[in-house]
């Protein structure tokens, strides 16, 4: 197989031919057909997470073709599409896991991080964290979902009947949510890097009320504010745009610190809420509203080898919607 590989932190991935994985009792072989490129895998790449598994294959967002079963493994055809998302195994036994808390798991294994992913040709994965997928959708279509929208969706659902939807950070996982918000009949409000007026088009080519600048308040007060940048300076100033009561939903694995504010800010029963990974549960919501919305991904397909010229494009903002891998055909 030929995979795009992390070796350390501050070295591009390099293109090499590993030997054809095999999979394990419980786990499935993939045949890559699409992986998309998530902020998480620069986190990964750029060293902001600690301790991923070296040498690792990046990728989490991964749509394929089932090639190889192992052992156990009776409720899949070869043939059969999935998706495989961040949340890679879990212990099933921990306090968290016991409360249906699967994303807080004391032991897991994640995609692209601790467990190897899908910049490659093929890759591993435990059935129990693959999600049937559309047979008929094209898979760069669906690749996205994998990630951006599924940590767009339970931000969403952090956010809980919020009218009015402010997200900060216009990348993948907001032109998402942004299309489940409408079919919803919310009002989205998109706030954009200051005088970035392609993104803040983008956002209302989709059907934003309004566009503008990270640093501006919108028009109205927003009931939820959803933080997709990695930005902690964002904090403060969703704060300060959401109405008494609002919430500020953190969508980010990582985010930059959070300045001093002043008190007032998060008074009169503003929330701040994180969100942690992902359920499975989450897919089995997501993924049939998303088809009820047709929601409909935006982005810019690279192969494989052009791996590390995504990642660039991802770090300078030089992507509206997603970035895409594909691998070589016949691969």
């Amino acid at each position: 197989m030929k995979a795009m590989v992390f070796h350390r932190k501050g070295e591009p991935l390099t293109l090499e031919s590993w030997p054809d994985p095999v999979p394990g009792p419980g786990e499935i072989r993939i045949k890559v057909e699409a992986c998309a490129v998530c902020r998480t895998d620069l986190h990964v790449v750029d060293g902001d997470l600690d301790h991923p598994k070296l040498p690792l294959i990046p990728g989490h967002e991964i749509v394929g073709r089932v090639d190889l079963l192992g052992d156990g493994v009776r409720d899949l055809a070869l043939g059969t599409r999935v998706g495989i998302p961040w949340l890679g195994h879990t212990c099933g036994c921990c306090s968290y896991c016991a409360r249906h808390q699967e994303n807080l798991c004391d032991a897991p294994l994640f995609t692209g991080y601790t467990r190897d992913g899908g910049f490659a040709t093929h890759t591993i994965a435990d059935r129990a964290y693959a999600f049937p997928l559309d047979e008929e959708a094209n898979a760069v279509d669906l690749a996205p979902l994998l990630c951006a929208g599924l940590i767009g969706w339970r931000s969403l659902k952090k956010a809980g009947e919020a009218k009015r939807v402010g997200i900060y950070g216009f990348g993948a996982a907001a032109h998402i949510v942004t299309q489940v918000c409408l079919w919803q009949g919310r009002e989205v409000y998109a706030f954009t890097r200051e005088g970035d007026d392609q993104a803040q088009a983008f956002a209302r080519s989709l059907g934003a009320t309004w566009a503008g600048s990270s640093t501006a308040l919108p028009p109205v007060g927003l009931d939820a504010a959803l933080i997709f940048a990695p930005v902690g300076d964002l904090v403060p100033l969703a704060l300060k745009a959401v109405r008494k009561g609002g919430r500020v939903v953190c969508g980010g694995i990582h985010m930059s610190d959070i300045p001093a504010m002043p008190y007032a800010l998060l008074w009169e029963e503003r929330e701040l809420l994180s969100v942690a990974n992902l359920t499975r549960e989450d897919g089995e919501e997501f993924f049939p509203i998303a088809r009820k919305a047709g929601v409909k991904t935006h982005w810019v397909t690279y192969p494989l080898q052009a791996a590390n010229q995504a990642l660039d494009d991802l770090r300078q903002g030089r992507i509206s919607g997603a970035a895409v891998l594909v691998p070589p055909m016949g691969s």
